[in-house]
C-alpha cells in the first residue's frame, strides 16, 4: 500500500466534498426530478462530456470487449445501482439516517476484503473504523450523542445500506483489475467505459420507474444548474480522483475518507442556513482523521 502523501490525500478528500454537495442537491431535487430519472440524466450528461476524449475505447478492436463482464459489473455497482439507491433513499429517509448508515462503510469494506479478497482485517483497522464512526455520530447528533437513539428507520435506510455495501464491492474491484489492462488506458477511456455501462443499467432501472408512473422531471434554470453540477463534480471529477486514490492506498483505507462526507454535508447545510461551524464539527473532524491515521499507520510525506 502506498503511504499517504498530500497528493493522495487530495485525491481522497476532494470527492468527499463533491459527494457531500451531491447529497444536498439530491435532497433538494426531491419533488422535481424522480430518483432514477435524476441518475440517468446525470450519467448520460457525464458520458457526453467524456465522449470526445474517450470514444476510442469502444472501437471494435478495443481491449474493453475482452473485459466487458468486468465493466458491466463496475457500471452496475458504481454508477447504475449506487447512485440510484442513494437518490431513492433520500426520497423517504433523512440526511441523518443516510449519512449515519453510510458511515458504516469502513466496516463493510473490511468485511468484503476479508470474505472475498483474502485481506484479513487488522485490529488497528477495526479500532480506526470505530473511532471514525464515532466522529460521524458526533457530527450527525450535533454533539448530543443520546439524540441518535431517537433515529427511526424507514425503507430509505435499507436502500442506502445496500448502496453502501455495493460501493464496497465497487471499490475492491477498482483495486483488483485482474487481467484487465485498464490502468494503462487513458483516464477518460477508463471512466467512460464505466459510465456508459452504468447508463445502460440506470436506463434499465428507469423502465421500472416509468412502469410505475413515478417519473418526475421539471426543467427550469435551477434543475439545469443542478444537473450540470452533478454531471461534472460528483461524477467526473470525484470518480476520477476516487479511482486514483483507491488504486494507491487500497479500498479499506479509502473508505475511512468517505466518513468526511457527512461532516462536509453538515457544514454545507449550516452555511446555507447562515450558521457558523460549531465545536463539535472540529471534534468530529479530528476523530475521523484519527481513524484514517490509525488505519493507515503511515507517516504523511
Amino acid at each position: 500500500m502506498t503511504p499517504l502523501t498530500p497528493r493522495i490525500i487530495f485525491y481522497m478528500v476532494l470527492p468527499t466534498i463533491l459527494w457531500a454537495g451531491n447529497a444536498i442537491v439530491g435532497r433538494l431535487a426531491v419533488g422535481t426530478i424522480s430518483p432514477i430519472m435524476l441518475n440517468s440524466i446525470r450519467w448520460s450528461l457525464a458520458a457526453l462530456i467524456l465522449l470526445p476524449l474517450g470514444w476510442r475505447i469502444f472501437k471494435s478492436n478495443s481491449v474493453l470487449w475482452q473485459n466487458k463482464v468486468r465493466f458491466l459489473l463496475l457500471g452496475l455497482l458504481g454508477v447504475g445501482s449506487y447512485n440510484s439507491l442513494l437518490y431513492l433513499s433520500l426520497e423517504t429517509s433523512t440526511p441523518i439516517n443516510v449519512t449515519l448508515i453510510g458511515g458504516s462503510m469502513p466496516m463493510w469494506m473490511l468485511l468484503i476484503g476479508a470474505l472475498f479478497y483474502q485481506q484479513k482485517a487488522q485490529a488497528r483497522q477495526m479500532f480506526g473504523a470505530v473511532i471514525s464512526l464515532l466522529g460521524v455520530v458526533i457530527v450527525l447528533s450535533r454533539g448530543d450523542l443520546l439524540s441518535i437513539l431517537d433515529v427511526k428507520l424507514v425503507i430509505g435506510d435499507l436502500f442506502i445500506l445496500l448502496a453502501t455495501i455495493l460501493w464496497g464491492f465497487y471499490s475492491w474491484m477498482l483495486s483488483h483489475p485482474g487481467k484487465s489492462t485498464e490502468r494503462q488506458w487513458h483516464w477518460a477511456e477508463f471512466l467512460l467505459a464505466q459510465v456508459v455501462f452504468g447508463v445502460f443499467w440506470s436506463i434499465t432501472f428507469l423502465s421500472y420507474e416509468v412502469a410505475l408512473d413515478a417519473v418526475q422531471l421539471e426543467i427550469n434554470v435551477w434543475t439545469v444548474l443542478l444537473l450540470i453540477y452533478i454531471a461534472i463534480g460528483p461524477s467526473l471529477i470525484a470518480y476520477r480522483c476516487w479511482g486514483l486514490g483507491v488504486s494507491a492506498v487500497g479500498p479499506s483505507l479509502a473508505a475511512f475518507f468517505a466518513n468526511l462526507i457527512p461532516l462536509f454535508a453538515a457544514i454545507m447545510s449550516a452555511a446555507l442556513l447562515g450558521e457558523a461551524p460549531q465545536i463539535f464539527h472540529g471534534v468530529a473532524f479530528l476523530l475521523i482523521v484519527a481513524g484514517i491515521l490509525i488505519s493507515s499507520k503511515k507517516k504523511i510525506d
